[in-house]
């Protein structure tokens, strides 16, 4: 049984001039499916095995390649915007032909030339299809625990919630809304902490270390701005906490721990309009 979208062992059932006949398990030869001749191994014999990734033709026929695809059924992958149409954007997938993602699928606008996560299904019409709707691929069994360093993909952002981030392309992750310090694109790859794992398994993420790793650098970056803006930064421990993250990219509890880091060891004062170097 051939498995339309997915990388599989197929025996050569017979070779014609246009390429090799792999089987397709039915025991009707009309149903093989072709590989064509420049995809066709050097010395290849009737009853040898090859894996191929088998899609639909231009004509919906379907066809074998040896090329690796950059996704597969049921799989995610972060691919790059080729060209839209009139029935919806077209992907590389890494292969002669490329995925479709319809309108219908589309989460949000995609622009040509730029890489966003998606989904690959096969449609009704036995097609293999991608989506952005990528949730559905994702699971929250994880093997991540507390502290794990994990590296992932936004694919959704959420004024309410903050940025939804799938792990290793499988689990369900989220930076929320007060750990994202800056600004988060869709499709961007990023590194984050585990900061807690949910009773339901999903992973609520933080791109910052623990507080207590965090303030050396914490420190050091203020320092510099402060020196950047002629020796005084116009911030202190009473200013707004979106002003704090607006100039620094981190949180008023972290700034205010930084910055008694500082005094302490006697390299700022603190006054009425904001901090100095001493």
């Amino acid at each position: 049984m051939i498995n339309i979208g997915e990388i599989q062992t197929l025996k050569v059932a017979n070779i014609a001039k246009i390429g090799a006949y792999l089987d397709a398990g039915t025991e009707d030869a009309k149903d093989n499916v072709l590989l064509p001749n420049n995809q066709v191994p050097e010395g290849v014999e009737v009853g040898d095995e090859i894996e191929v990734f088998v899609y639909r033709d231009s004509e919906d026929r379907p066809i074998a390649t040896r090329r690796k695809p950059l996704i597969q059924v049921g799989e995610l992958g972060l691919l790059e915007v080729k060209e839209t149409t009139r029935i919806g954007v077209f992907l590389d997938m890494g292969l002669e032909k490329d995925l479709l993602l319809p309108f219908k699928e589309q989460k949000y606008k995609l622009q040509v030339g730029k890489k966003y996560l998606v989904g690959a299904y096969i449609d009704k019409s036995g097609r293999l299809t991608a989506t952005t709707y990528v949730g559905k691929f994702l699971s929250s069994d994880s093997p991540y625990k507390y502290g794990d360093w994990i590296k992932g993909i936004i694919y959704s952002i959420s004024d309410e919630i903050g940025a939804l981030v799938a792990v290793d392309n499988k689990y369900k992750g989220l930076i929320p809304k007060g750990e994202c310090y800056s600004e988060m694109k869709i499709g961007e790859e990023v590194e984050c902490r585990v900061a807690r794992v949910r009773e339901d398994g999903k992973l609520d993420l933080s791109t910052r270390e623990v507080a207590y790793k965090q303030i050396d650098d914490d420190a050091a970056m203020i320092l510099q701005k402060i020196e950047r803006y002629d020796g005084f930064l116009p911030l202190n421990d009473k200013s707004n906490p979106e002003d704090i993250k607006d100039r620094l990219k981190i949180s008023k509890a972290a700034f205010k721990r930084a910055v008694g880091k500082l005094l302490k060891e006697g390299k700022i004062e603190q006054t009425e309009k904001g901090i100095k170097l001493k």
